[in-house]
This record gives C-alpha cells, sequence and structure tokens, in this order.
C-alpha cells in the first residue's frame, strides 16, 4: 500500500503536494480562525505541511492519514522540527473510508477527492468524522475559462471536459450537496508554478543520480514534455482551491 514511485520522484522536494504556496496555507489558517485546541482530520494529509505548521501557528492538534510511506515519515520529521510531535501524529493507512474514532472540529481532503470517487462521495465519507456545526476543507481542480475541447482537457490532466466544473459551477455544487460555502483560498498562476516547475528540477536531479532504473525512459519523456504541455495547457485553463463548508 503506497504511492507509485513517479509520485514520490516528482515530488521529492515539496512540503506541500498541491498548488498552495507556504504563505496560501498560512493564509487558509488565519482565514478560519483557527481557535487553540481544535481538533483537525485531515485524509491524504501528504508530508502534513497544513497540520505541521497549523499546530505551530494556532496550537491546534490533529491526525494525518495518507497513503504514502515517504510522506508519512517526512510529516512525522517534520512535526518534530517544528516542537509540535505531542499536537499532531499522522497515520499510514488508505485515507479511502477513514472516519474518526471521535467526531472532529475540521475534517480535510485537500487535493484528493479521489478518496471518495469525487466531491459528492469524498463530502459523505468525511461528514462522517465531523462534528454538528464543525468544518470541512474540500481542495479541488476547476476550470478556469470553458475548456474548447477533449485534447485540451487531457492536456491538463483531466479524462475530459465533464472532470472538472466552473468555479461557479463547483460552488452550486457544494450547495447542492447541502453545504455552505464559508470561505475559500484559491491559488494563482504563481503558485501553480511553485508547485508544477518544482517538479521539474526533481525530476532532473533524480535523472542525473539514476539513469539506469527502470523508472529512467519514463522520468525523461516527463521531462521532455511536460514544461510545454503545462505552459500551454494547464496553466492557462486549470485552477484549484481549498473550498471551507458548512452543513446547512
Amino acid at each position: 500500500m503506497d504511492l507509485p514511485r513517479i509520485f514520490t520522484i516528482r515530488e521529492s522536494s515539496h512540503r506541500i503536494h498541491n498548488p498552495f504556496t507556504p504563505g496560501k496555507l498560512a493564509t487558509l489558517g488565519q482565514a478560519l480562525h483557527l481557535e487553540p485546541g481544535t481538533r483537525i482530520l485531515d485524509l491524504a494529509s501528504g508530508s502534513g505541511e497544513m497540520l505541521c505548521t497549523w499546530a505551530r501557528d494556532h496550537r491546534i492538534t490533529g491526525t494525518g492519514v495518507d497513503i504514502s510511506t515517504i510522506f508519512t515519515e517526512q510529516a512525522r520529521a517534520r512535526a518534530a522540527e517544528l516542537g509540535v510531535d505531542d499536537q499532531v501524529d499522522f497515520i499510514h493507512a488508505d485515507a479511502a473510508g477513514f472516519v474518526a474514532d471521535t467526531p472532529v472540529d475540521l475534517v480535510a481532503c485537500v487535493g484528493a477527492t479521489w478518496i471518495g470517487g469525487g466531491v459528492a462521495g469524498t463530502a459523505e465519507l468525511l461528514i462522517q468524522s465531523l462534528r454538528p456545526g464543525g468544518l470541512m476543507l474540500i481542495g479541488e481542480p476547476y476550470w478556469r475559462e470553458e475548456v474548447p475541447d477533449q485534447e485540451t482537457a487531457r492536456a491538463c490532466g483531466a479524462g475530459g471536459t465533464e472532470d472538472f466544473l466552473l468555479l461557479p459551477e463547483l460552488i452550486e455544487q457544494f450547495g447542492v450537496l447541502g453545504f455552505d460555502v464559508v470561505e475559500m483560498v484559491l491559488a494563482d498562476q504563481d503558485s501553480w508554478d511553485r508547485y508544477q516547475a518544482a517538479q521539474w528540477l526533481n525530476l532532473r536531479r533524480w535523472l542525473d543520480d539514476n539513469p539506469d532504473d527502470e523508472l529512467a525512459a519514463e522520468v525523461r519523456a516527463e521531462l521532455t514534455t511536460d514544461p510545454a504541455r503545462y505552459t500551454r495547457y494547464q496553466r492557462e485553463y486549470l485552477g484549484w482551491g481549498v473550498f471551507a463548508l458548512m452543513r446547512r
């Protein structure tokens, strides 16, 4: 049970495995007015930067669950580095289907709604761990503008134009599911660059160090084509944000 190697190679230097910068993550924490002692469950928590920095800055407590052994180890090391390992803990497990033993104040899935088969299924999963009146965070891509064709959608990492919604339509979807949108923080093109372009240096350094690895040809092909694909398609068409929801 783990992520494919290519994913951990691609994001080996990342503390945040989505198109948020540390500043964006801090803005989100501030916008939520987190009280000391707020209990958080973060599903697909990656390298734990959200829980660890919010534990340091807002004195929250929490648990992160992630399928990656490497990212889980990095999260535990980050908690120790920031001196918050008594406030947060990280579990190596499949976040799909994970429900807290005791309802929490805030439950999150930031950029991994595949754990519930999409936004609706993920919201249904998350609500099972949330106390009445608590906050839910969902991070999700959306189209910044109408996508002209299926080729463009696939170049953005989607299966097709129908995979994502325009931002107003995504907001409306949360309403249809029975939630009020009470906050949001959106990635911008600069923060997308920091997420996406940083992967290219990771890929190149790994390739230089591992020219004979079985993944070398796949890494070389990705590094050759990804910068142009990203700048031609994804940077222009794909948005991403974290949305704070409360059940109606």
